[in-house]
């Protein structure tokens, strides 16, 4: 059964652009993660869960969420090995959400930004589908096969990269650039800004994982 999550973190958020989001893709559960508090606040949720060491949240806005009883808290302490997105990430797939978007995971800090895209890869082992979602990108993992429709894109363009050294035996079929049993090296700019020609395109790989990247101008 397909149970969907927001999750809404630290980094930059075009408020414009995350307000039509949330209106136009309901969610089952919405988790805040510390510095995120602020867009929630500002967009006028209210979240199901607070997640974090809230070292940047301000004081004010936790003691306004402190209001609504049902809130759960989730609070760690400053010196943990996770990073809060981690920790909403654990505590997503804990409670059974086999969807998740995260909001705030772009921008700001690089290492973080950095950091979220990789924090993908223990979704997909577990078999839950991620993204990170911004106005001008879309972030996720493929591995195996993927289909793209004209309809359906984030953006003109679609970018592929190896997560994990190396991804061998892609094939790209319906795209500007095809490609047939070709392996993309980490440090490799080949797969960058591809573009589907047909109204479906499809990627096939034999090995590895791709961090693939839609995007908009």
């Amino acid at each position: 059964m397909k149970k969907t999550c927001l999750i809404i973190t630290g980094g930059e958020i075009d408020l414009d652009f995350a307000g039509g989001f949330c209106k136009s893709h309901p969610f089952d559960k919405l988790i805040a993660v510390d510095g995120g508090l602020a867009p929630v606040k500002a967009l006028g949720l209210v979240p199901d869960m607070i997640v974090g060491d809230l070292d940047t949240a301000e004081p004010s806005l936790v003691e306004a969420f402190k209001e609504f009883p049902y809130i759960i808290w989730d609070i760690h302490a400053p010196e943990k090995d996770e990073t809060d997105t981690e920790l909403a990430l654990r505590k997503a797939m804990a409670s059974g959400c086999t969807h998740i978007t995260i909001l705030g995971a772009t921008g700001g800090r690089f290492d973080h930004m950095l950091a979220n895209v990789f924090l993908l890869y223990g979704c997909l082992q577990k078999g839950v589908k991620a993204c990170i979602l911004d106005r001008q990108d879309k972030i996720y993992l493929i591995e195996d096969t993927a289909a793209f429709s004209r309809s359906g894109q984030w953006g003109k363009y679609i970018s592929f990269l190896p997560l994990l050294g190396e991804i061998r035996g892609i094939t790209l079929e319906g795209f500007k650039y095809p490609l047939e049993d070709y392996t993309l090296k980490m440090g490799s700019s080949r797969c960058i800004s591809n573009e589907l020609v047909e109204e479906t395109g499809r990627i096939h790989i034999r090995e590895g994982v791709a961090i693939c990247v839609e995007s908009r101008d």
